[in-house]
């Protein structure tokens, strides 16, 4: 069995690599565990493997705040060192400093 390794740590920033969001990274999957109903809406053509990380995001685009669930591949670090303005981040994270946001609690 092959052991899939994230590239991308909780808290950190990420953009989508073809559409316009951003969020930060809040739980990984090491492979795909969503519904087979939501996988088949993605498009034939842009449906990602299921053996790679799959990130669970707090997301903002221009009109609004979500939750999104996205491939590694179409993942990239957001370079802008902007703050996301996500509604949710405070319940997780602590404030943005050095380009990420640190978990707001401590694991033991």
């Amino acid at each position: 069995m092959q052991t899939t390794r994230a590239k991308y740590n909780l808290g950190q920033v990420l953009r989508h690599r073809k559409h316009p969001f951003r969020g930060v990274v809040f739980d990984v999957d090491a492979i795909f565990s969503n519904t087979e109903e939501w996988y088949d809406n993605i498009p034939a053509e842009s449906r990602p493997s299921k053996d790679q990380p799959f990130y669970h995001l707090l997301a903002e685009n221009d009109q609004s705040y979500y939750v999104a669930y996205v491939s590694e591949q179409n993942l990239v670090p957001d370079e802008t060192g902007e703050p996301v303005d996500h509604p949710d981040l405070s319940d997780l994270f602590g404030d943005f400093e050095d380009g990420r946001y640190p978990l707001g609690f401590q694991l033991n």
